[in-house]
């Protein structure tokens, strides 16, 4: 059997699992309340003005729905989504190939879209304020400047770093919204719903625990229930109930605020090889294996959240929180672990 074919049948299985268990209409959408209420007011006024949605940006966390809420907008507008990421758009030509291919109405949904080069966004500028595409072609000494016009369309920009974004670019978005971490409750709402999906049966406090340790964040929740579901079905009898549950977090080495292996590597480095901080973010990165990118867009922001982990001028520090959820003593600059 061709390895390829392998990876390309798991990658299938993967998008429709995602599919799957992806809400398509605002109803369905759990959590972000007054972000949701918002947006489907300014897409209802649209869709009675018989106008194209103004532009949208969601940042916040990664996992927290902003590709799902982009995919909604589309189907509460009636219109078809492209979807493309920012690091991908690497040459004027990506862009222009993108923006052609739209029709009167469409989303343009950008994922990382503060990964775009500085060059690509001032091609976007245009095309977001005039519907029009200036481009040079040729090459040098033989170039021309095209301008296409280009049919009403609504961008929806995704990111987890708005300070990332340039203000020109940020400016010329006229929706912008901050989605938050979710409550256990809505989590709780969220894994039941996942698992109907799926065809799995999940006990409530069973729900309650999966929901509790992840972090706040659906896909998180969601990727956590799959796991408990391969453990219900070798350990147990295919039911998800507590124990099982509590068996299979254990093993996968969550604990019961969510942290996991990455975020204890992180705060007991800081703890116990920087004397609590502070420290850089890339010594951190290069001491314990991982990218920067890792830990500033996953690890650090439900620590912060969490009141774990503190940021200053002059880098990361843990707080006594955070030395009490270690189970680690401070004095002066000894450190002991408590049994």
């Amino acid at each position: 059997m061709n390895d390829n074919n392998v990876l390309s049948s798991e990658e299938q299985m993967e998008d429709v699992y995602e599919e799957n268990i992806r809400p398509s209409l605002f109803k369905d959408y759990i959590g972000q309340s007054d972000v949701k209420e918002n947006i489907k007011v300014f897409v209802e006024a649209a869709k009675m003005r018989d106008e194209s949605l103004d532009h949208v940006l969601l940042y916040g966390p990664p996992g927290l729905g902003k590709t799902t809420l982009a995919y909604i907008i589309a189907n509460e507008l009636g219109s078809n989504i492209k979807t493309a990421s920012g690091p991908s758009i690497e040459k004027a030509g990506d862009l222009a190939a993108i923006l052609s291919s739209l029709e009167p109405g469409d989303v343009l949904f950008i994922d990382e879209i503060h990964r775009m080069p500085s060059y690509i966004e001032e091609i976007l500028y245009p095309a977001m304020e005039d519907f029009t595409l200036d481009i040079i072609v040729g090459s040098e000494g033989n170039s021309r400047n095209i301008k296409i016009n280009l049919p009403p369309f609504t961008l929806v920009g995704a990111t987890t770093r708005a300070g990332d974004l340039t203000s020109p670019l940020r400016d010329r978005f006229g929706i912008i919204a901050k989605l938050q971490y979710y409550t256990d409750e809505e989590l709780f709402a969220i894994i039941k719903r996942t698992a109907k999906v799926l065809g799995v049966e999940i006990e409530d406090d069973a729900a309650m625990e999966l929901a509790s340790r992840s972090r706040g964040t659906p896909r998180i929740a969601n990727r956590l229930l799959k796991r408990v579901r391969d453990f219900s079905l070798v350990k147990g009898n295919g039911v998800i109930d507590i124990d099982i549950t509590k068996l299979a977090l254990d093993k996968l080495k969550v604990d019961k605020i969510g942290l996991d292996e990455t975020d204890y590597q992180l705060l007991k480095t800081i703890a116990l090889k920087f004397n609590g901080g502070p420290v850089g973010i890339e010594s951190l990165a290069s001491i314990i294996g991982e990218e920067v990118s890792t830990l500033e867009d996953v690890c650090e922001p439900f620590l912060l959240q969490r009141g774990l982990l503190k940021r200053t001028p002059r880098g990361r520090m843990i707080t006594e929180l955070g030395y009490s959820h270690l189970n680690i003593t401070r004095q002066g600059t000894l450190f002991d672990f408590e049994d």
